[in-house]
């Protein structure tokens, strides 16, 4: 450590305010706040456990930059403005933030409706991000289809309606605009109509419609019926937008639904937008993050990007797991929205569902960007890659050959090896082993045998082995193959054993097995490998009992041949069932000839029986 590091590190005040780390290059690495700086900053430099990505930051940094503040709150909204302006590598940064667009409500006499990447501070109000741009598209379409709001962008005030400075379009004659241009409309009743569409933008059509049909009952009353029945129109048309909104509750809140899922330096943030009980808008955030991030971060992160902009803040904020920082969010939420703004962590109920369906949505953006991710730079799946990370392989698992035995009280035992290449299946390399050295229901000796007949030959032929061999089952498995890989003198292979019940992982010269995390895209592709492999196994090992049987009770009649015991049983069910159909029923089958046959065999066993 620096003796400057060093010197400030010791003058730390015990006040609130923001911390920035910066590197050897004087470039910003990460930005902090806190409610105390003496004892969070001091925190990085302990040699207590800290995370693998603390370590790499705090090796990083060789000096400190503090600002004080006079509360948490305002540290945070500093944080905040920080982290945009640097983009620091340590901290959780929104991917792309420049690119989402918004739909801007100007502030002018006679206000325009339009999309806009740029947002300013300029009086104007902003409906957005739209992380889909097809979603802010469809609304735009369906704002010019119910209310004439202008396209021109002519700058119209009282004066220039005066002086008579501009004339009316074509969007008047086909009645897509009111003409405020020309002073055909007044600015009360054109506000008015923006208004509606704020309230349309902010989710709430079903008051929407409630304020219209006020308005429709009142032209009707005054005998304004061509009036009253543009409202009418525009009534049955918010009603069908209505009707598409899923209702998800009946308490009529508003409130936001936020999930978060994540994968080594990728995340993604789902966010379901709930008004009066009614689902009216997804949005969704792309998040950069260090390996190891804490999940309660990510959600801090997720919540200042979001909220940060000209975004509506309902009253309640649902999520699964606390933000590093819940407090201070929640009064920098509530300032911002100037009323009591709630976060709510459901265990149960109708709150905890729509956070599990937040949750797929989210990973299933997911799996989106990694898919994309793995498109444009040519990458194996990220599931190789957190595989390799979770089993500490050397190298990466890009051939996995898996083995599953299969029988059925002892018999007709088999053994399948199927095989996974990038993540994917590679059907034309699985291979199906009859088992035939061991009697009886031994499973260990199966895996030996199997074990010994495909590595020896991949011997023979000198080819390589793969990245990663895998038995389906647990301790007594796994040391079967590789007592046997060790007699064959393989020394340089990896091999784990997976068992099904708490899909525990065991690792040669282990006795006690090793979890993986649930949510690991490695231990996925480990029950997908074995699942196929258990699936491939099982299918070999019905059709060599449905051969069996037909070869022992049909085959052996004189006369009878395969396909004539197959479709015997195909259309009566079993040997028995042949037995105790009508002469009829079989001559219908196979023929006569062949049903006589038939006739005769069951006819002289049973004599045979009565004899015994």
């Amino acid at each position: 450590m620096n003796p400057n590091l060093e010197t400030k590190l010791k003058n730390l005040p015990d006040k609130p305010g923001v911390y920035q780390f910066i590197n050897d290059k004087s470039k910003v690495i990460y930005v902090g706040k806190a409610i105390n700086l003496k004892s969070r900053v001091r925190s990085y430099f302990h040699n207590g456990v800290i995370s693998p990505k603390t370590l790499a930051l705090v090796s990083k940094i060789t000096d400190l930059e503090l600002i004080v503040t006079d509360n948490e709150i305002e540290a945070l909204v500093l944080e905040n403005n920080l982290i945009k302006q640097f983009k620091p590598r340590y901290n959780v940064n929104l991917k792309d933030d420049k690119s989402y667009p918004y739909i801007k409500v100007t502030r002018e006499p006679y206000p325009r409706v339009y999309p806009t990447r740029r947002v300013l501070r300029d009086g104007s109000k902003y409906f957005g991000p739209y992380t889909d741009v097809k979603n802010m598209k469809s609304s735009l379409r369906m704002i010019n289809q119910i209310f004439r709001i202008r396209s021109c962008k002519l700058n119209i005030d009282r004066d220039s309606i005066d002086k008579k400075k501009f004339k009316v379009c074509l969007d008047y004659h086909i009645k897509k605009c009111d003409g405020p241009c020309e002073g055909l409309i007044t600015e009360i009743a054109y506000n008015e109509m923006v208004n509606e569409v704020v309230n349309l933008l902010k989710g709430r059509t079903d008051d929407l419609i409630k304020e219209l049909n006020i308005k429709m009952q009142k032209e009707v009353a005054e005998l304004e019926f061509e009036k009253a029945a543009e409202l009418r129109d525009k009534i049955n048309q918010l009603e069908a937008i209505s009707s598409k909104q899923k209702v998800v509750s009946d308490d009529f809140q508003d409130r936001d639904i936020i999930s978060i899922a994540y994968e080594g330096k990728d995340s993604a943030c789902s966010i379901f937008n709930i008004r009066t009980g009614k689902i009216v808008g997804k949005r969704q955030l792309r998040l950069s993050i260090e390996d190891g991030e804490e999940i309660a971060n990510i959600y801090s992160a997720a919540i200042k990007f979001y909220y940060n902009e000209f975004v509506e803040i309902p009253s309640e904020i649902i999520m699964e797991t606390w933000p590093s920082d819940a407090e201070a969010l929640s009064g920098w939420l509530s300032q911002k929205a100037e009323k009591k703004v709630k976060l709510i962590i459901p265990k149960r109920g109708d709150l905890n569902s729509l956070v599990k369906m937040c949750k797929e949505n989210a990973v299933l953006q997911l799996k989106e960007i990694q898919l994309q991710k793995m498109k444009k730079e040519g990458q194996v799946p990220y599931a190789l890659s957190a595989l390799q990370r979770d089993l500490r392989l050397s190298v990466l698992p890009r051939k996995i050959e898996c083995f599953d035995i299969s029988n059925l009280q002892g018999t007709d035992t088999v053994a399948s090896m199927v095989v996974f290449e990038d993540g994917k299946p590679k059907k034309s390399l699985y291979r199906k082993f009859i088992i035939k050295e061991v009697e009886g229901p031994d499973d260990f000796s199966s895996m030996r045998e199997v074990i010994r007949r495909r590595y020896s030959k991949l011997l023979e032929e000198n080819a390589p082995l793969p990245e990663l061999i895998m038995v389906d089952g647990g301790k007594g498995q796994l040391s079967s193959a590789v007592e046997i890989l060790d007699n064959l003198g393989i020394r340089k292979y990896n091999i784990i054993g997976l068992a099904k019940r708490l899909e525990e992982v065991f690792f040669p010269g282990n006795s006690e097995s090793e979890s993986i995390p649930k949510t690991s895209s490695g231990l996925k592709l480990l029950q997908q490998v074995r699942d196929e492999a258990h699936r491939f196994a099982i299918t070999f090992h019905r059709n060599r009992r449905s051969k069996r049987t037909i070869k022992s009770e049909l085959t052996d009649i004189k006369g009878i041949g395969k396909s004539t015991a197959q479709k015997l049983l195909t259309e009566l069910g079993s040997v028995n069932g042949i037995k105790d159909a009508g002469n009829e029923k079989i001559t219908s089958i196979i023929g006569k000839q062949k049903a006589e046959i038939l006739k005769n065999y069951f006819e002289q066993k049973k004599a045979e029986d009565n004899q015994q």
